[in-house]
């Protein structure tokens, strides 16, 4: 059976013309690219969610090997220690300890 990977581009721009059509000016740089990657799926979701709903759902996200990478490279690229780099991208401290870990960086 074949996988079908969703298409977040066309997800996104449909949700964001149907309920944020105020906010399609701050997305339209990210949803104009060819593809896009979870690290720019949490930015679309940090531009049209409330305060409130983040928290809600903060438990829901989850992560490809890709954007790991990207926020392990952001840290060392920044210098930035562990709680520095989880309020950035508003994540736990013990998980980026346990990425590095398992990734060695």
């Amino acid at each position: 059976m074949k996988k079908k990977n969703i298409n977040y581009k066309k997800l996104y721009t449909e949700m964001i013309l149907e309920k944020y059509p105020q906010k399609i000016s701050q997305c339209h740089c990210i949803l104009k690219k060819k593809e896009i990657t979870v690290m720019d799926i949490i930015r679309l979701n940090k531009i049209i969610s409330s305060e409130a709903s983040e928290s809600i759902n903060q438990k829901y996200k989850s992560y490809d090997r890709t954007a790991i990478f990207e926020i392990l490279d952001y840290q060392k690229k920044h210098r930035l220690n562990n709680v520095a780099t989880a309020r950035h991208f508003n994540i736990s401290r013990n998980t980026l300890g346990s990425w590095k870990k398992q990734f060695l960086v």
